[in-house]
């Protein structure tokens, strides 16, 4: 079951039946398929949302739901890494990513440095039981039944049908690493497949310097555009990349970008490369380096460390704007919220 982007907390009244609002957790989603006999748990399986097995990354977890369900199951929630001292705990997107690895010794040593947490949040079925046709609301009341009692590391999300408490989370829970606030209509059955949550995630916008651009795969264009912000000692550093260019401005900017594009002495584009990390095996990951010249302005939702979370979308050129004044003091900092008062 997906969720469709809206600008704002839509007003519970704009849907049939009312919506329910929770935090938006910034993880891996994952069903969660425990089988056993009766009240016990034998084995158990946990799936991406795309049907990848992420079973053998985290053992821990495994582990707890033998250990910990009350019975056989399937759930539909998030794995997340929460890091920190207590009192200043955050979701850490890093650590998670972490995880996805091939070796099995630094699998089941990361479990133990960095112990994965698993929020529910929707029940589809329970012991023989399919749930997928019970509304939300009978849903959510039958997960709290069966769950709520759990110890960490399992949780429930919380939940409300207040939309201006839900207006509040959007602000605050941020500052633990949260990613916005879904919206549940109370009255539909699961859907799979279907965008029928609504997903509100923070939009904010940055005058970054455009230091480079990849080849689209295609072989032709621009794929996309790297881009970078200069630090306090005047250093210029790579925060993302800005894609999602229609064919005809791929090839647009080629020839718009070919005047800044550096040249060695033999007249060749200079070519740099981005770190290779493990979701980009196999990638190309050089880039054509351009003269830090040009300012665009982007849209970007939040900030990991020194790097947009996600792809930054491109918003307009900004000609009037002076590339050595892109620094990370104009991004918006969330204020810090511990992570443990989302929880509970």
């Amino acid at each position: 079951m997906l969720a469709k982007a809206v600008p704002q907390v839509p007003a519970p009244e704009s849907v049939e039946g009312g919506l329910s609002y929770e935090p938006k957790w910034d993880g891996f989603r994952a069903l969660i398929y425990a089988d056993g006999d009766g009240t016990t748990v034998d084995t158990v399986e946990i799936g991406s949302r795309g049907s990848k097995m992420l079973t053998r990354y985290f053992p821990e977890l495994v582990d707890a739901f033998q250990r910990l369900l009350p019975g056989p199951c399937v759930l539909d929630g998030e794995i997340v890494v929460p890091t920190g001292p207590a009192g200043k705990q955050r979701l850490d997107w890093e650590a998670l990513s972490q995880r996805i690895h091939p070796a099995a010794s630094r699998v089941k040593l990361l479990a133990e440095q960095t112990p994965a947490t698993f929020v529910a949040f929707d029940l589809l079925a329970v012991g023989g039981e399919s749930l997928l046709e019970h509304s939300f609301g009978e849903r959510r009341a039958r997960l709290e039944e069966f769950a709520g009692a759990l110890p960490a590391p399992i949780e429930l999300t919380r939940t409300t049908t207040d939309v201006e408490l839900a207006r509040k989370w959007l602000v605050e829970f941020e500052g633990a690493g949260l990613d916005g606030v879904v919206a549940k209509p109370l009255a539909s059955p699961y859907a799979p497949n279907k965008r029928t949550m609504l997903k509100i995630k923070h939009h904010r916008t940055a005058d970054v310097v455009a230091l480079g651009y990849r080849v689209h795969t295609s072989g032709r264009g621009v794929g996309s555009l790297l881009v970078g912000l200069y630090d306090d000692d005047g250093e210029l550093r790579n925060v993302g990349g800005v894609s999602a260019f229609s064919d005809a401005r791929r090839l647009e900017l080629v020839d718009e970008l070919a005047p800044l594009v550096e040249l060695d002495d033999s007249g060749d584009a200079v070519k740099g490369a981005t770190e290779r990390s493990r979701f980009s095996s196999g990638k190309d990951v050089t880039f054509i380096r351009l003269r830090p010249e040009r300012v665009l302005e982007v849209r970007y939702d939040q900030m990991e460390g020194m790097r947009f979370r996600h792809t930054a979308q491109f918003e307009r050129w900004r000609p009037d704007r002076e590339a050595r004044s892109c620094t990370f003091e104009q991004l918006d900092r969330p204020i810090a919220y511990d992570l443990a008062d989302v929880l509970r």
